[in-house]
């Protein structure tokens, strides 16, 4: 199904078939038009249009499909719907269009905000090699970890951290250096036991005590906080849009980070574009 044939979709259809918005699949195509359009250049024309390059990378992303059943739909070899999902990774990347704000944003002296660190896990075919290094075993199963630390205010994912599946929560965020500013409050789940000693600004649930009940107001702060990090799920819900962060992951792990950037990144441009 070629560009021409879903141009005129409703935007709740389009944004259904694509994972993204109209006005952001525009902005993509903006960017990628200076690298892959070829009029006037030597060699041979592409066969399909930018647009149409970038529907064969977001049904890749979004039904992770094999490169077999999509060069079938489009009618060109899987060798060349690898190659260009790459380029338009690639592409869009460098751009900078869809950059996350990154660590130094935590750093920045700014005014007072909540902030939200999650970890979500994605499974992955057992690796030939050390698969005890991924083996999560709150999954019970090889995964790859990505950390999100988002602006609970606005939604906004600021930076990510990835690791494998059988490192600790706390471990990875430990390990990544993701360090927030003294005046900044995080919000994180029980698996960050011990933040508290790197950043006293920190609120964690209280844990259940050993043969006990927790208090009514132990509940209630629990509660309480749970409806304040419940911004931190939703990203990551939205992230598992994508089938490729959702599903088994096929790919090499070493461009595993790089899509997952770059799908926060156009999350993020549709949270500023309809806020």
């Amino acid at each position: 199904m070629s560009y021409e044939q879903i141009k005129d979709l409703p935007p709740p259809e389009f944004k259904r078939l694509c994972g993204v918005h109209i006005a952001t699949f525009k902005k993509m195509v903006e960017v990628l038009k200076p690298e892959l359009v070829r009029s006037g250049k030597k060699g041979g024309q592409p066969k399909l249009s930018v647009e149409d390059h970038l529907l064969v990378a977001l049904e890749y992303w979004r039904e992770y499909r094999t490169y077999f059943h999509i060069s079938k739909s489009w009618g060109i070899h899987e060798s060349t719907v690898c190659r260009i999902v790459r380029k338009v990774e690639n592409i869009l990347i460098k751009s900078g269009a869809f950059r996350l704000p990154g660590k130094r944003e935590l750093q920045a002296a700014y005014e007072w905000k909540v902030l939200v660190v999650d970890v979500t896990e994605i499974p992955i075919e057992r690796p030939k090699k050390k698969q005890r290094r991924y083996y999560s075993g709150k999954k019970k199963r090889h995964t790859l970890k990505a950390q999100l630390v988002v602006d609970q205010a606005t939604g906004k994912i600021l930076c990510t951290a990835y690791g494998v599946g059988r490192i600790h929560d706390f471990r990875l965020w430990r390990n990544t250096r993701v360090r927030f500013h003294t005046s900044q409050l995080c919000l994180a789940d029980k698996g960050y036991q011990g933040i508290a000693k790197l950043h006293p600004n920190s609120c964690i649930p209280s844990r259940k005590p050993r043969g006990k009940d927790l208090s009514t107001p132990e509940r209630q702060h629990n509660r309480h906080l749970a409806s304040l990090r419940i911004v931190g799920e939703h990203l990551n819900r939205r992230l598992k849009i994508f089938r490729i962060l959702k599903e088994q992951y096929r790919n090499r792990r070493k461009r595993f980070g790089l899509r997952c950037n770059l799908i926060a990144g156009l999350i993020n441009y549709e949270l500023a574009l309809f806020s």
